[in-house]
């Protein structure tokens, strides 16, 4: 059972997110109609081969007003889908984003801060959890790529898509509604609704689809001002919100049941343990537990054939601990890569001042997967799409997950 406080912790916060929100009022007009309708005959095409997979017609057990969601087309019982507080847009998207240079950042951010680490075509950009907190979705181009960031506090799960949907962008929103206790979001162009967590649409014109995950990392605001001091960093937006406060105090040491979440609970972790979640091939899912990889500073192991390393490096506040994210206790941040390089298979081992050395060349790496120094140095490790999660939400979604240690 929740402790009492912690219920009211997480309820508060969960109102605050209501009166503080803004809901955004869409215009319908002919010119978005045409191309909403072109999408959508463009989604019903493409997922004609997923129309087995679609469950039976069935209304919606709630208010569907407001809505140009095509609700008969759905892969999920409806009793998976909750409300959770907020209506549709009640937890404002950032759609236009403004960034600030690494400088003019450090001013209100400190080294510990976590931020989500994203780059493509050279556009580096980092984007504070002391602003996705309150927005879970920042629609962006990233070296020429629409994209969405986003981030779901209750399952820890930060997560950026390829926003390109058969060749056309897309910009999404919040739903106010979850599954399994996450973020379920929408596109407006079809108002399709998808999973946050596994990037695949549950209900309308989508259903059965699949976004693309890119490679990002959560990392620490001093690790990525060090390394990209021309980088951009997200400024905050025009909204009245508390930016740098955490409104879910205490979340991330749940002892019992996790807010929201009605499924059933893996006990091999606690619930909001941190994991690293890597899947590969497809159907070789495994979790590292963050605790076991900062004991140890590297893992070298092998998932599905792959040889991969995961590391470790502290120097990061948990955003979802203490009631100012900056003051949160020491979590870290964690990177999973491929061992080989250019035909060489090599093994790494982790030290003191946060960097990491290969035993093959002795060349010495960052947490980003760089050689900063030695024989392969300016060589780039391939990373693995990996995220981090909380156990909990992991596991109700890779119930097959294996469990690095068991």
């Amino acid at each position: 059972m929740l402790k009492r406080h912690q219920r009211w912790v997480w309820g508060a916060g969960v109102l605050l997110l209501l009166l503080l929100a803004s809901c955004t009022m869409q215009v319908e007009t002919p010119a978005a109609t045409s191309v909403a309708n072109e999408a959508a005959e463009n989604a019903t095409a493409a997922t004609a081969a997923n129309d087995a997979a679609w469950l039976p017609p069935e209304s919606p057990p709630f208010d569907t007003s407001g809505w140009r969601t095509d609700f008969s087309k759905r892969t999920v019982a409806w009793d998976e889908i909750m409300s959770g507080g907020p209506p549709k847009d009640g937890i404002a998207s950032v759609d236009e984003p403004a960034f600030e240079s690494v400088n003019a950042a450090a001013e209100w951010l400190t080294a510990r801060d976590p931020v989500i680490f994203f780059a493509h075509n050279g556009d580096v950009r980092a984007y504070p959890l002391a602003i996705l907190i309150w927005h879970e979705i920042v629609n962006d181009e990233v070296g020429g790529m629409p994209v969405a960031v986003t981030f779901c506090p209750l399952c820890n799960a930060s997560i950026v898509f390829d926003a390109t949907i058969d060749g056309q962008a897309h910009e999404f929103g919040a739903t106010g509604r979850l599954r399994n206790s996450d973020l379920v979001m929408y596109d407006r162009v079809t108002e399709s609704w998808w999973q946050q967590f596994t990037g695949q649409a549950l209900v309308g014109d989508y259903a059965g689809r699949q976004l693309d995950f890119l490679p990002s990392q959560v990392i620490s605001f001093g690790d990525f001002a060090a390394e990209f001091s021309n980088g951009q960093v997200l400024q905050r937006p025009a909204f009245r919100r508390s930016y740098g406060a955490n409104p879910y105090v205490s979340y991330d040491s749940t002892d019992g049941r996790p807010f929201l979440f009605t499924g059933e609970l893996d006990t091999r972790l606690p619930a909001t343990e941190r994991v690293v979640g890597v899947e590969l091939d497809g159907n070789h899912v495994m979790a590292y537990p963050f605790s076991v990889v900062a004991e140890a500073g590297t893992i070298n192991d092998e998932v599905a054939g792959e040889a991969i390393v995961v590391l470790h490096k502290s120097g990061t506040a948990s955003a979802l601990d203490s009631r100012t994210i900056n003051e949160g206790r020491e979590v870290g941040s964690v990177a999973v890569f491929k061992r080989q390089l250019n035909g060489q298979l090599l093994t790494f081992s982790a030290h003191a001042d946060g960097s990491f050395t290969d035993a093959e060349t002795g060349s010495t790496w960052n947490i980003l997967g760089d050689a900063v120094a030695g024989e392969l140095a300016g060589s780039q490790l391939t990373r693995v799409l990996a995220f981090d999660h909380f156990w909990f939400a992991w596991a109700a979604f890779h119930p097959e997950t294996g469990l690095y240690g068991e």
